[in-house]
């Protein structure tokens, strides 16, 4: 009974998502028109310089793989965003559910639409640009999907953490903190190009394995078990966010940080 009264709360916070998302026209620009534009843009530029197909892969895999993290931890973050932008969020909290249903809730429906993202852009990569996305297998594309969801949940609990401690001027941390990963992940260009200490920063973050993981099945080899290292990090940093999204609201609760957010 009581893991039933978990998964309809949970759920109940997708549809809030995707009540709010229908309603908005403008979410669609989120999942279609921006990362198309995004994803055109780098890609007629590879044909313009003249990249053969292993150097254009390279970085329609980048280029693709933000566009799926920045669909879902935006939904991720929006569980926060649109009730501080209505001046709500004490309701939110008084309401008897778990972070955990918040933040798994808005997970799962970013886990949709970015989804829904991946395949469009793999099909113009496959019609426009000649890049099958699928040439790895089935096995390696849902492992290397399931780390950049799970990135994607990382980067929007920061921004909750961000918007509890911070308020408003958090707000620009939910479309920045994906654009310093392109710079120093290796989105457009490998690591090794990077002065130091980048490249040791990017070590420290999953995307940086995931990608090379995922490039590895089209020429381009990594040594060492980059799944175990991605998700290994991606362990860590979770339990680290759980732990101190916990205490940042409890310090929330005790400043009276959501009534001064709300009305």
């Amino acid at each position: 009974m009581n893991l039933q009264k978990i998964l309809i709360q949970t759920w109940a916070f997708v549809i809030k998502n995707w009540i709010i998302t229908k309603r908005n026209v403008f979410s669609l620009f989120e999942i279609f028109f921006w990362p198309v534009v995004g994803f055109f843009s780098v890609g007629l530029l590879t044909s313009f310089l003249g990249l053969n197909a292993d150097m254009s892969g390279f970085i329609l895999i980048g280029v693709i793989s933000m566009s799926v993290i920045q669909v879902c931890q935006i939904d991720v973050a929006y569980v926060l965003l649109y009730d501080l932008w209505s001046k709500s969020l004490k309701h939110t909290f008084i309401a008897p559910v778990h972070p955990f249903q918040l933040i798994s809730g808005s997970w799962l429906i970013g886990v949709m639409r970015s989804f829904v993202v991946f395949l469009l852009l793999s099909l113009l990569s496959a019609l426009a640009f000649d890049f099958n996305f699928l040439k790895p297998g089935l096995g390696p594309l849902l492992l290397f999907l399931l780390g950049l969801f799970l990135l994607s949940v990382l980067i929007g609990i920061g921004v909750c953490i961000l918007i509890l401690l911070f308020g408003y001027k958090a707000e620009v941390a939910a479309w920045s903190i994906t654009s310093l990963m392109a710079l120093i992940c290796g989105i457009y260009y490998p690591i090794s190009i990077l002065p130091s200490p980048l490249p040791e920063i990017a070590r420290a973050i999953p995307l940086t394995y995931f990608l090379e993981y995922f490039r590895s099945f089209y020429g381009f080899k990594n040594g060492g078990n980059l799944l175990a290292w991605g998700f290994g990090e991606m362990g860590v940093y979770l339990l680290i966010e759980a732990i101190f999204f916990k205490i940042v609201l409890h310090r929330a609760r005790k400043t009276g940080a959501f009534i001064k957010l709300s009305e």
